[in-house]
């Protein structure tokens, strides 16, 4: 992290840390004496974007979990513009993120690599993608916080019940649903307007219901 200008290093329920984590460290001692420890809820609560990192993608547009994803320098041209709190989330060493941890990430990122050998160590790919966001300017225009985003989420699943969505596939609907409006890039005022929208249509059905119930 320190080497590409990084300083910033959140821990999410991490192991005891001692003589050898101080030792790996090395000249970075200041950023792990300095890393803040957090719940993954925390993670998810605090940063308006969060970037999730997986070696392991899915094979089909119909699995919203690890689909779409996108390279490093790709993520780079997606958040370059957005001015707001952007966390990188890599998983475990062994096995990575579950799909619990991953699916409320607003996008999704894979490094390309061999298919005789994919899976990268976690300094590796850590080190990877430091390196392609590195000396990454502040964004220009304020993105839509979590507290607006985790709003709007909550007001799409009442529409789904409105609906009469099925049940057996909403939770795909509201992966899918993160991860097309995470790349979006919402502002306040684009959450407004979806809000306003939705409440426009619930309005109009039911009326329609009283109309028919009359």
């Amino acid at each position: 992290m320190k080497n590409f200008g990084f300083t910033q290093l959140v821990l999410v329920n991490p192991c005891p840390l001692g003589d050898e984590a101080v030792m790996r460290a090395s000249h970075a001692r200041d950023v792990l004496d300095n890393a803040r420890l957090m719940t993954i809820a925390g993670v998810y609560r605090e940063f308006d974007f969060v970037v999730a990192t997986t070696g392991e993608v899915s094979k089909s547009v119909c699995t919203a979990m690890r689909m779409p994803y996108y390279a490093p320098a790709e993520v780079r041209e997606i958040i370059a513009d957005i001015d707001g709190t952007v966390a990188i989330l890599f998983g475990r060493e062994n096995w990575g993120l579950a799909n619990e941890e991953l699916k409320r990430a607003d996008l999704v990122c894979t490094i390309p690599t061999s298919e005789a050998y994919p899976i990268l160590n976690l300094s590796h790919a850590v080190g990877i993608v430091c390196y392609e966001l590195a000396n990454l300017p502040r964004g220009t225009y304020p993105l839509a916080g979590r507290v607006a985003m985790e709003s709007l989420y909550r007001h799409i699943e009442a529409f789904l019940d409105l609906i009469d969505h099925p049940g057996f596939k909403r939770e795909n609907t509201m992966i899918l649903l993160r991860r097309v409006l995470g790349r979006t890039r919402l502002t306040t005022r684009e959450v407004s307007t979806l809000h306003g929208l939705m409440r426009r249509a619930e309005w109009h059905m039911e009326n329609k219901v009283r109309a028919r119930d009359q």
